[in-house]
């Protein structure tokens, strides 16, 4: 009987939970469907991925299929990619163009047909021993590592565009989505940053010792990751609040408002003061231009252009001075500060205490304190 190592035991463990995961997404109701999807999808190809670490249990020596089973990881990246697009934009949909994504698997494929895929046990064998000079083995490993960090930028500059369109049309500073989808990419880097130094290591040094505690350390951190994925699906179900991918940044279209902007910004601010659509949380740009029966357009362009603030801002400047107003109130002076944070629109003790330093300068203690 085959001895276990420790690498094969997390290697095991970390598979089993990642495809528990997929099919807990696959199965659960949700209106993230396509985005459960992709992210079970993605885990499905990591779980393939991971059982490298125990392939010689049910695979033992070179074979095609072990080597078509390590090219998979050539669809991480793109899947993960989809899966980022798919929560950020809610009109996300995979068309027959995103199959181009998969020509780096083909590609490689081809390559290791003369002298892997078409030739005996023997001389894979003797491919495989000599795989530091084999150019083909080469290409698969430099390519997987480029792909990845191209991948990885693609993703923090669609998370960068996907955080301004949030910002300047939702009141809520905060967006999960964002929160979840920059530490998940964070993670990923850091750890793949790990993987290329592991697999670095293969080539110049000669010492296994080294490469396996490397590749100890790696299985560990792997283990870890999808622990906080599994806590992450569990405490938030329903992570998501995607935004149009149609929807242009303001910053990059013209002014549409001309004398009028003055007419304009009365009425909004004025609707503001009387209304006070702010006490609403979850109140977007598109709720208060149906307010005002405006174009959620305009409205967005006056605001950030003509008034040059985020909607967050200018929403939460009037919630802040509910807020003091409050705060200076004698008779409600057994307030707590998180009672009037909800009062006023806020929904985190952290946002609202941001919110009211950056505009008073002061936390909201230290300002009931001083009036």
């Amino acid at each position: 009987m085959r001895e276990i190592s420790l690498l094969s035991i997390i290697g095991i463990v970390s598979f089993c939970i990642s495809l528990l995961l997929a099919f807990f997404l696959l199965s659960v109701k949700s209106k993230n469907k396509i985005s459960n999807k992709l992210f079970a999808a993605f885990l499905i190809l990591s779980a393939i991925d991971l059982s490298g670490w125990f392939q010689y249990l049910y695979l033992p020596g070179l074979s095609n299929l072990g080597m078509l089973k390590s090219l998979f990881s050539f669809f991480q990246m793109p899947v993960l990619y989809f899966y980022v697009l798919s929560v950020c934009y809610s009109d996300f949909k995979l068309k027959p163009k995103h199959l181009l994504h998969t020509i780096p698997f083909f590609i490689a494929n081809i390559l290791l047909i003369p002298r892997f895929y078409a030739v005996n046990q023997e001389l894979k064998i003797k491919l495989w021993e000599d795989y530091n000079s084999i150019w083909e083995l080469i290409y698969v490993h430099i390519s997987i590592e480029l792909q990845f960090i191209i991948y990885i930028i693609l993703i923090f500059i669609l998370l960068n565009r996907y955080k301004k369109i949030y910002q300047q049309n939702f009141s809520d500073t905060g967006s999960k989505a964002f929160d979840w989808l920059f530490q998940f990419t964070l993670v990923s880097a850091i750890i793949h940053s790990v993987v290329i130094v592991k697999n670095f290591l293969k080539y110049i040094d000669n010492r296994e010792n080294t490469f396996e505690s490397v590749q100890l350390l790696v299985s560990i951190l792997g283990l870890i990751v999808i622990c906080w994925y599994v806590l992450k699906a569990l405490k938030y179900p329903q992570l998501f609040n995607a935004v149009d991918s149609k929807t242009a940044l303001v910053s990059s279209s013209k002014n549409i408002f001309k004398n009028e902007n003055n007419k304009e910004i009365e009425r909004l601010t004025s609707y503001m003061k009387t209304e006070k659509p702010y006490l609403n949380p979850s109140l977007s740009i598109r709720n208060l231009a149906e307010e005002l029966k405006m174009n959620s357009r305009d409205v967005s362009v006056l605001i950030n252009q003509n008034l040059n603030q985020h909607f967050f801002d200018f929403v939460n400047e009037y919630r802040i001075k509910e807020a003091m107003e409050i705060l200076k109130n004698p008779s409600k002076s057994k307030h707590t500060v998180l009672e009037i944070l909800y009062e006023v629109g806020f929904n985190s003790k952290s946002s609202f205490n941001t919110a009211f330093k950056k505009h008073t300068g002061k936390t909201p203690t230290e300002f009931r304190k001083s009036t």
